[in-house]
């Protein structure tokens, strides 16, 4: 299990980046997609790169994902969605803050799963 932060322009560049991680990542996202705060995530981005990162960033988002750090790194390669993805794995010291703003962050309003969508057609 990984989180990913998704580090985007506008909210439409950040709903499509998560609808590929599923898509074409073949990732399969855990509970609802969080909003953070874009300090956190500059923080956050900027301890893991080891660099200074963009700063017209407008939303940050932190999903969890079911498939393991290495996988999800190796789907998210082969895909090019419109916005700044990160994977953060349980080596890095963030991942515990990650868990608890994760638990406490405000629900990404706007995303539906499509995996959920076909499950239930096919349950009719």
């Amino acid at each position: 299990m990984a989180f990913i932060l998704i580090r985007a322009m506008n909210k439409k560049k950040a709903l499509n980046s998560l609808a590929d991680i599923e898509r074409h990542g073949k990732l399969t996202i855990i509970g609802k997609p969080k909003q953070i705060s874009i300090k956190k995530a500059y923080t956050l981005t900027k301890r893991i790169l080891k660099k200074e990162p963009r700063g017209d960033i407008k939303v940050a988002v932190l999903v969890k994902v079911k498939e393991s750090t290495t996988e999800s790194i190796m789907n998210l390669r082969k895909i090019h969605p419109p916005a700044h993805l990160i994977v953060i794995s349980e080596e890095y010291p963030e991942y515990d803050v990650m868990c608890e703003e994760f638990k406490k962050a405000k629900i990404f309003d706007g995303y539906y799963s499509s995996k959920n969508k076909s499950n239930s057609k096919d349950k009719k």
